[in-house]
């Protein structure tokens, strides 16, 4: 059934009995600034392409771009805070409704709202990782080496995307300065899962293993087109598991949700709480 109006109250029917398992994206996030790839927020936004993991590991001007672009970037989603959308997910945890969140997201803000139990899919941009001898550094500490290398270069940062990345005029990534693994000398890279890597083992076998328990999947804020996200909604639905969806537009899910609401995330989940609470 698809409902374009207030649905709160069917929501939290469904959510009422527990075992809620969250599957988030970009969407939920929208509220606290960062825009989506496909909502209106992001895909009339973005003018370049996502990057991708054969082109950062195999050319160095991309890659240069990249990190100075992200670098640019990083300083707005590092300010980004939960909106009502994540702390309504904490809540819900917190009163033992939710029992955990996938999130397709790399901005942190479930945990930043008091979710415990989170599989961040895709990683995790406040993490850096070297791809020689994958040792794992904070991205506040290449922040400083970064600005220490590149301390006459200035950017304006004018558009942000969910992955950190920015918009910036060609001419003004001339002369960014990359800096690379304290330990080897090795690549580094952010700790996230670029178009063209594969999500880790371990992080879809945590997401297969929160699903297969889940009395009911609540996807949040994705339209589900890409199958790194929309596997768990394939799993549930043949394994029985009813699945609602919030989302601002049409998702690849929508065929086998019990619930489909198309209303704005933050308001619409602060109603089910104040209709749980009830």
């Amino acid at each position: 059934m698809t409902s374009t109006g207030p649905g709160a109250s069917a929501l939290a029917d469904l959510v009422a009995p527990g075992g809620v398992v969250v599957l988030s994206g970009a969407g939920i996030s929208t509220e606290s600034g960062i825009p989506d790839y496909r909502g209106p927020s992001g895909a009339s936004l973005r003018r370049h392409a996502p990057m991708t993991y054969q082109a950062f590991l195999g050319d160095p001007v991309a890659r240069r771009r990249y990190w100075a672009r992200s670098h640019v970037g990083w300083t707005l989603m590092r300010s980004a805070t939960p909106n009502d959308g994540h702390r309504a997910v904490a809540a819900l945890e917190e009163h033992g409704l939710v029992v955990g969140t996938v999130t397709q997201n790399v901005d942190g803000l479930h945990q930043a709202a008091g979710s415990i139990e989170v599989v961040d899919l895709h990683g995790r941009l406040d993490r850096v990782v070297c791809l020689a001898c994958r040792v794992t550094v904070s991205r506040a500490h290449v922040r400083e080496r970064l600005d220490a290398a590149n301390a006459g270069w200035r950017a304006t940062l004018t558009a942000v995307n969910p992955d950190g990345d920015v918009d910036l005029p060609d001419d003004r990534l001339d002369g960014f300065v990359v800096v690379d693994c304290e330990a080897c000398g090795g690549l580094l890279k952010p700790d996230v899962v670029y178009f063209g890597e594969s999500v880790p083992v371990d992080r879809i076998q945590a997401s297969y293993a929160l699903v297969d328990r889940a009395r009911l999947l609540l996807v949040l804020g994705t339209s589900l087109h890409v199958f790194s996200g929309r596997r768990f909604v394939v799993r549930a639905a043949n394994a029985g598991i009813p699945v609602a969806i919030v989302n601002d537009g049409p998702t690849r899910g929508d065929d086998v949700a019990v619930l489909k609401l198309d209303e704005p995330l933050g308001a619409t989940l602060t109603a089910v709480l104040r209709e749980l609470r009830a």
